[in-house]
């Protein structure tokens, strides 16, 4: 994500979503040592998956008895209520990270083809990613499998952009799903470790987040695995980041 959007206030967060509660004061509840104390944590298991034949049904046969978790932290209420059912899977294999995500949306957009290009703005998730909790890498893709990925610091200036050739290393495939108007689609990435200079991740410790965002779609939202507390949308806030172990 990107861009700050213009103020939407129509549409309410599902029922799955956490919202927080203001104070007397119209501060969020929660301070940032408080936050600290409860980072969420995950395991990612290390599994055996054939890739040989690359389609999201084989994939996501392979992925489905894995835990299944919410991207549900509506982080800036007041201004982008509206948060979709996300959910997300995690696993690696040791030569490379496999996400699932699954989305329900009202609206689904793709308009970003070509990698680095601003897939923020389309139907879009995320995962950040970093080992010493300054550096990261950000990983953005659309509903299309079209990719953005960043290496740096939260400094914007200190950060890069991974070259088209590197980012065409991330494999990925998609469902999309329309029944009725009720629209969904799913994605599974496959992110080689070489692109995290890593020879293998089982007992490393990291710090990551897991987002959903859609700057350009009529209902803007920016939601979060781990909450975030920052006044304007931003997830480039490696202070946020959940603890996550490589099995």
């Amino acid at each position: 994500m990107r861009g700050r959007m213009t103020k939407q206030s129509a549409f309410l967060p599902s029922s799955d979503c956490f919202v927080p509660r203001n104070d007397d004061n119209g501060g969020l509840f929660g301070q940032l040592h408080v936050i600290t104390l409860n980072m969420k944590q995950l395991t990612v298991p290390k599994i055996n998956i054939n890739t040989e034949h690359f389609d999201y049904y084989t994939l996501g046969q392979q992925l489905k008895n894995l835990p299944s978790h919410s991207i549900s932290e509506v982080n800036w209420p007041a201004d982008y209520p509206y948060c979709p059912s996300v959910k997300f899977q995690a696993a690696h294999n040791d030569t490379a990270i496999f996400l699932h995500y699954t989305v329900e949306e009202e609206f689904v957009k793709a308009q970003f083809v070509r990698p680095n290009e601003s897939v923020w703005e389309d139907s879009c998730v995320e995962f950040f990613l970093s080992f010493d909790k300054q550096h990261y890498y950000n990983f953005e893709f659309n509903v299309l499998g079209t990719g953005l990925i960043g290496y740096g610091t939260e400094v914007k200036a200190e950060r890069t952009r991974l070259s088209a050739e590197e980012i065409l290393k991330v494999k990925t495939t998609t469902s999309v799903v329309n029944v009725e108007s009720k629209k969904s689609w799913s994605i599974i990435l496959v992110i080689p470790t070489e692109l995290l200079g890593k020879e293998q991740l089982s007992g490393t410790k990291a710090y990551a987040n897991f987002y959903k965002c859609g700057d350009g779609l009529p209902t803007p939202h920016f939601i979060s695995w781990n909450r975030i507390e920052h006044p304007t949308p931003n997830f480039h806030l490696p202070t946020f980041f959940g603890e996550i172990q490589f099995q």
